[in-house]
C-alpha cells in the first residue's frame, strides 16, 4: 500500500512538472514569436539608381558634400563613367558608394562596435568617438567604399545621409538632388512604398551578390532599345 501511494504521488508531481515546463515552453515561444514580430515591423531601408536615367551629371556627389561636410577630394558617393570606348554614345554612369549589406562585413570586423547597425533604422553608420582608425572596416569591405575622413580621422560610409536628411525626415542628399529621378529610397519592408512597386515591375540587380552580404542598393541596368 506504501508503494502504491509513493508512486501515486510521484506520478502526480510528473504531471504538475509537465504543466510547469509546457507553461514555461509557451511562454519562450510566445516571446520568439513576439521578437520575431518586431524584427518584421523594423524598416529596411534601400535605395534604387537606375542606370536608364542616369546622364552623369554628378549633382549627387556634390549635394552629398554639402549636406554630409565631406572633405575635399574625399566621396561618400560617386558616379563612374562605364561607358564603352567602342560605343560612346551609348552613356553608361554606376554609382559607387556603401552598398548597406545586411550582412555587413565591415559592421562584423569592428573591434570598437564603431562601425554599427543603428537600432532604430537598421543603417549601417559610424560612431567617429569610437573609432581607432584601424582600417578593418575598410580591408573588410568588398565595394571598395569605405574610408578614413581627413578631419575627423575616423571610417566613413554613406549612411543614407543618416545623420543629416534623414534625422529631418527628409531623402537622402543624392536623392533630392536628382533631378532625372534615377535615385529612388525607401522602406524595402513596406510592400507599399513607392520603391518596392517599382521593383515589382522593373528587373534590378545587386553589386557582387556572390559575396553573400545581400546589399540594399539595387541596380536598375541599362535596356537597350531594340534587344
Amino acid at each position: 500500500m506504501e508503494q502504491d501511494e509513493k508512486r501515486r504521488n510521484f506520478l502526480k508531481y510528473l504531471g504538475a512538472s509537465s504543466v510547469v515546463v509546457g507553461t514555461i515552453g509557451q511562454g519562450v515561444l510566445a516571446e520568439e514569436q513576439a521578437q520575431t514580430s518586431n524584427e518584421s515591423k523594423k524598416p529596411h531601408y534601400g535605395m534604387i539608381f537606375d542606370q536608364n536615367k542616369c546622364v552623369g551629371c554628378t549633382e549627387c556627389e556634390v549635394s552629398c558634400h554639402k549636406v554630409n561636410a565631406v572633405p575635399q577630394g574625399q566621396a561618400r558617393l560617386y558616379v563612374q563613367n562605364k561607358t564603352d570606348p567602342k560605343t560612346p554614345m551609348e552613356k553608361r554612369y554606376v554609382r559607387v558608394s556603401c552598398q548597406q549589406c545586411e550582412d555587413a562585413p565591415c559592421v562584423n570586423v569592428c573591434p570598437t562596435k564603431a562601425c554599427h547597425r543603428d537600432e532604430k533604422t537598421g543603417i549601417v553608420t559610424m560612431n567617429a568617438d569610437d573609432c581607432i582608425a584601424c582600417k578593418y572596416c575598410i580591408v573588410a569591405c568588398p565595394y571598395d567604399v569605405r574610408f578614413i575622413n581627413h578631419e575627423t580621422k575616423a571610417a566613413e560610409n554613406c549612411n543614407f545621409c543618416l545623420n543629416t536628411n534623414f534625422a529631418k525626415k527628409q531623402d537622402p542628399a543624392c536623392v533630392q538632388a536628382c533631378k532625372y529621378k534615377a535615385l529612388v529610397f525607401g522602406d524595402l519592408n513596406d510592400q507599399d512604398s513607392y520603391i518596392n512597386q517599382i521593383l515589382h515591375v522593373k528587373d534590378a540587380v545587386r553589386m557582387k551578390p556572390t559575396f553573400g552580404t545581400k546589399p540594399s542598393l539595387r541596380y536598375i541596368p541599362v535596356v537597350k532599345v531594340g534587344v
